[in-house]
């Protein structure tokens, strides 16, 4: 069986790591090249340094904190937030990066998945998918799993696109890994959407990366099992002392779950 992965991740803004509760209310966390080389210690897996205003405010990724981060790094290293372009992706990967994580631009370009993939391999591209259930905004929704739909722009924009659709779509165009996140779970530390990363992950034969609402232990081991994930990610827990990523390692192989133990 695969091993399953435990990323940490670190939403940036301004230059600092912030945290908050479905994408509001954000509260300072750290700073993102020190928060990298602790979970990467500690044994997260990877690190995914999100730029969460860049796309909002139309500028770079801030390229400046992406170096900063990786000299800090010896586990993968994925950023987002802020890519457009092909020579948006150079310019990231040069600073280090060893994938990006792309989310408004693949939905307005859908062949910019491919251009980046056939410049530095499918496996150096994540397509990032924020979704928000379909009851939320349509308490009649027959479905609002497989009708849940798909958020740009840090969350403001809804695309009218649904998740299960939009990530069959960047697999067939060449998308390495699935960066899903529940934006009704965001931040509430009561537990992974599990129904909505099985409905993805039952629909693509790629990675998909579960994220959003990781609180314990538990949640980690279900969305694993109930939810088909092939890796977790997390910010609060990691960042505020919850729990470290080996700690959590180390109770997920207890219960059965196989993953790396760091040495």
């Amino acid at each position: 069986m695969l091993t399953r992965r435990i990323i940490a991740c670190l939403d940036v803004r301004d230059g600092r790591v912030v945290k908050g509760i479905q994408f509001v209310d954000l509260i300072d966390a750290g700073d993102p090249a020190a928060l990298a080389h602790r979970h990467a210690q500690e044994g997260a897996d990877e690190i995914v340094l999100l730029d969460i205003t860049a796309t909002h405010e139309g500028r770079a990724t801030l390229l400046d904190t992406v170096r900063r981060t990786a000299q800090q790094l010896f586990v993968p290293f994925t950023v987002g937030g802020g890519i457009r372009t092909a020579e948006d992706a150079a310019a990231v990967f040069e600073a280090g990066a060893d994938k990006v994580s792309i989310n408004s631009a693949a939905l307005a370009n859908p062949a910019l998945i491919g251009q980046i993939g056939a410049d530095f391999g499918a496996q150096a591209v994540i397509v990032a998918i924020d979704a928000r259930r379909a009851a939320r905004r349509n308490p009649e929704a027959t479905d609002p799993v497989h009708e849940a739909r798909v958020f740009t722009h840090g969350g403001r924009r809804d695309t009218g696109r649904t998740a299960v659709e939009w990530a069959r779509e960047a697999e067939s165009r060449g998308a390495g890994e699935i960066l899903l996140t529940s934006m009704d779970s965001d931040g509430t530390r009561a537990g992974f959407d599990c129904e909505l990363t099985a409905a993805v992950s039952s629909a693509v034969r790629i990675p998909v990366i579960a994220s959003g609402g990781a609180g314990t232990v538990a949640h980690f081991a279900e969305v694993f099992r109930a939810g088909q994930a092939d890796a977790a990610l997390a910010a609060s827990i990691f960042h505020f002392g919850v729990s470290s990523a080996r700690a959590l390692k180390e109770s997920l192989a207890q219960s059965g779950i196989p993953v790396r133990l760091p040495c």
